[in-house]
């Protein structure tokens, strides 16, 4: 890994006033490099990757059906705050492929509710272990309403940086056919393809595709909570990954010293995170 970008991802952390964390790892010849990668830090919806490869893998074992019939219910819809499903007439019907799809690409978390419905917490968190995201740990099935700027971590999903870029890399090496990768997740290659191509859809590009060349293909989830902004994906050029990048901002303030919204710096060092390595790489 050059240590020219590695000192400009660095530059772009410092120059904020929260704390960020990256990992950076490049496909096409296995290089990584992190700013406290190991690091706990809420992983807001960042989490719903690894909730959407424990769903395929369930659907590889024949436990889980995506042509299920699922409906959208006033108590999934309450307390939600992202996706649109909170505003779908109660009733509404769905089958659970299109649950699985809007809990990633808008983030939805009425559709993430009936998808963790369906799974079980504890072999979701022993799925995350055993493929190797040891500082992951999924907790209520959406966060708790009203929560503070500097709520305890433990009140909500946490991940790193490091076991995000893991997880993508998997995927990444699954759809190119990498038996061990199918292996331990107990995802074949078809749905691992699946499961790129979910991420691939995101509609929220105001993160790591922010900088980047218009329709850029990014196979990533976006993060958001009350303490911060964050991203994970995978960034393809030419039809090939180019980089796996994880960035984490936490405890960015509601306003910053020049009076802008903390949010905003938050996006934008992300964005600048990505355009870095796409200009290096």
């Amino acid at each position: 890994m050059r240590a020219d970008l590695i000192d400009r991802l660095n530059a772009i952390c410092t120059a904020q006033p929260f704390t960020t964390t990256w990992t950076l790892r490049v496909p096409a010849d296995g290089g990584q490099a992190s700013r406290d990668g190991a690091q706990v830090v809420p992983s807001a919806s960042t989490r719903k990757t690894s909730i959407l490869m424990h769903a395929l893998s369930r659907v590889a074992a024949g436990k889980l059906d995506l042509a299920e019939t699922c409906t959208v219910e006033a108590r999934l819809q309450k307390d939600v705050a992202s996706g649109t499903y909170q505003h779908m007439t109660p009733g509404t019907q769905l089958p659970l492929r299109d649950a699985v799809v809007n809990m990633i690409i808008t983030s939805d978390n009425v559709g993430t509710q009936l998808v963790l419905e369906r799974l079980d917490r504890d072999a979701l968190n022993a799925w995350c272990a055993r493929i190797g995201m040891v500082g992951t740990a999924h907790r209520a099935n959406i966060p708790p309403a009203g929560l503070a700027w500097d709520h305890p971590m433990d009140r909500t999903a946490t991940t790193t940086s490091d076991d995000q870029v893991r997880l993508l890399d998997l995927i990444l090496r699954g759809a190119e056919g990498d038996a061990e990768a199918t292996g331990l997740m107990g995802v074949p290659q078809d749905l691992c393809r699946l499961g790129l191509d979910i991420l691939s859809w995101q509609r929220l590009r105001n993160l790591i595709p922010s900088l980047l060349p218009a329709n850029t293909r990014v196979a990533h989830k976006t993060g958001r909570d009350a303490r911060g902004r964050s991203d994970a994906g995978i960034v393809f050029r030419d039809g090939r990954p180019l980089f796996i990048l994880a960035a984490y901002c936490d405890r960015v303030p509601e306003t910053m010293p020049d009076g802008l919204p903390g949010f905003a710096s938050a996006y934008a060092t992300v964005g600048q995170l990505a355009r870095a390595c796409w200009d290096a790489l």
